[in-house]
């Protein structure tokens, strides 16, 4: 009776699990935004479903754009526990590259723009809402990285400025283990080291 009992316990724990995974699968295709998914995939070379755009996303790529993804996978625009209706965009132009190297979540209302030539690189972590990244040079986030809501990272000042020696672009890199506060602006030419804490609306023009 002991042994019977043993295995219908095991049986129905496995049942629970199973049955769990697939609820989730269920409700993650159900979010998905399908076409717009398997087309960024084939258009950029990327591994099948290793980029997942979740609805209502929208994601622009370029034919010469090119997605990395043997090492990880991209969730973008996904809600933190359900569906959510803030509109996400992601964008690659021209020669542009996203290479992604771990698991990593990038939550509703992100804007991602990869410039003409540009390289982007996710390592592995989790993006909150409303993220505004502006790549038009090199930006590489590392691995275990936590970033909150409405954080700006841009590598560019998007505009000329009319001055004698001015350098418009340098790249940007953020280490491996680094959390970032909500509100933060992460300027260009700024390195950000391993295990660093920014706090809550900081102004990031230095190394730190």
């Amino acid at each position: 009776l002991l042994g019977c009992s043993a295995f219908y316990e095991t049986a129905m724990l496995n049942y629970r699990l199973v049955f769990k995974k697939t609820l989730h699968y269920f409700n993650l295709l159900k979010r998905l935004n399908i076409f717009n998914t398997v087309a960024i995939c084939l258009k950029a070379h990327a591994k099948l479903f290793s980029i997942r755009i979740h609805k209502p996303a929208r994601a622009v790529i370029h034919k010469t754009a090119i997605i990395d993804s043997r090492l990880g996978w991209l969730d973008f625009n996904c809600g933190a526990r359900f569906s959510e209706p803030f509109l996400g965009l992601l964008e690659m132009t021209r020669n542009s590259k996203l290479t992604i190297q771990g698991e990593f979540e990038i939550c509703s209302g992100a804007h991602l723009i990869v410039g003409p030539g540009a390289t982007l690189i996710l390592g592995s972590g989790y993006i909150n809402r409303y993220v505004d990244i502006r790549c038009f040079n090199h930006i590489q986030i590392g691995n275990h990285v936590t970033i909150s809501e409405h954080v700006s990272v841009w590598d560019t000042d998007a505009h000329e400025i009319l001055r004698e020696g001015h350098i418009k672009t340098a790249p940007v890199k953020i280490g491996d283990f680094v959390w970032i506060g909500t509100r933060v602006v992460i300027l260009k030419g700024v390195r950000i080291g391993n295990n660093a804490i920014i706090g809550a609306g900081s102004v990031v023009n230095k190394n730190i």
